[in-house]
């Protein structure tokens, strides 16, 4: 089981703005930030929990990245999907079913402002 995981950005102030607003619906939020590293994540039973990264290197940063954040319902990956919009980011695939990765995976898939693939999915639909 991943523990957490991160992506470079080229510029840590907009990917902060980005990410805040389209975690937002999913009730992921910033819970710690470093110099040049800003961590997501959720409050568990043993305090804060960032389990998304993002970080700046210093130089361009390379795009490519797929990350899929699990929900509980579809009204979470269209929520997901239109914060997303609203806060700059670009539709890579509206929210809908997904039948080639199984009957009940319906996924939403958003480019953040560095063109990584952001998703937020799932499994229960239909």
């Amino acid at each position: 089981m991943l523990d957490h995981v991160g992506i470079e950005v080229s510029d840590l102030a907009r990917s902060k703005d980005f990410y805040e607003k389209a975690l937002e619906p999913l009730g992921i939020g910033l819970m710690m930030e470093f110099e040049g590293a800003i961590g997501f994540g959720k409050e568990t039973e043993l305090g804060p929990k960032p389990f998304f990264w993002i970080h700046v290197r210093g130089r361009p940063a390379v795009s490519g990245a797929h990350v899929a954040f699990g929900v509980r319902d579809i009204e979470q990956v269209d929520a997901f999907h239109a914060a997303a919009i609203a806060a700059g980011g670009n539709d890579n695939g509206a929210p809908g079913l997904r039948p080639i990765y199984h009957p009940g995976y319906y996924g939403a898939f958003v480019l953040d402002p560095d063109e990584n693939n952001v998703e937020a999915v799932c499994h229960r639909a239909g």
